[in-house]
């Protein structure tokens, strides 16, 4: 599956890049714009997107705002954390998932077509139902995953967790602001 989605995202991103270059040759350097070249990219463009989407979920890479794991000392904990979040995330996913399902049917059965070249608009508007169809799947596979750890390896997750924090130039700051302090509390 990893193979899949390096290569066909890839190719997603090279064929919009290429139809941006075309675009912007043909426009300023030609003074003619390829007419539907807006209607074509549409497509690469919305399954670019929905792939990239299901493979930041395949891989469990999605951006999140992981505050609470700052304040959690094991591992248990944290594993409770994320099986909260991913209940979560399947429920929204699921609402989602069915407002996409809707839209595919009314999609399908009205069967657009864009306006210059007549494509079927179905082509790349059945790429959000797969999507997160597909998204939810994966957030259901990692709920899976931790819930198994979570009730397989208990006792042993209820080690406690050194917080290392990254050295990065504003831990450094705030560690000569914390010494001129305690020296000027010193004096």
């Amino acid at each position: 599956m990893e193979t899949f989605f390096r290569y066909a995202l890839a190719l997603l991103i090279s064929t919009v890049a290429g139809f941006q270059f075309v675009q912007v040759i043909t426009r300023y350097v030609f003074e003619t714009p390829v007419m539907g070249l807006e209607e074509v990219s549409i497509i690469p463009i919305m399954w670019l997107y929905i792939l990239g989407s299901v493979n930041a979920s395949r891989e469990d890479t999605q951006i999140r705002a992981n505050v609470l794991e700052i304040f959690l000392d094991t591992e248990k904990a944290r594993r409770l954390l994320m099986v909260i979040s991913e209940s979560l995330s399947i429920i929204i996913s699921a609402w989602l998932t069915w407002w996409a399902w809707d839209y595919f049917r009314y999609a399908f059965k009205v069967w657009k077509e864009t306006p210059t070249l007549y494509l079927p608009t179905f082509i790349y508007e059945c790429s959000l139902f797969l999507g997160l169809l597909l998204m939810t799947l994966y957030v259901c596979m990692h709920l899976y995953k931790n819930l198994r750890v979570l009730f397989k390896d208990g006792a042993a997750l209820n080690a406690s967790i050194g917080h290392d924090y990254p050295e990065t130039t504003e831990v450094a700051e705030f560690q000569v602001l914390t010494e001129k302090q305690e020296g000027n509390r010193h004096d």
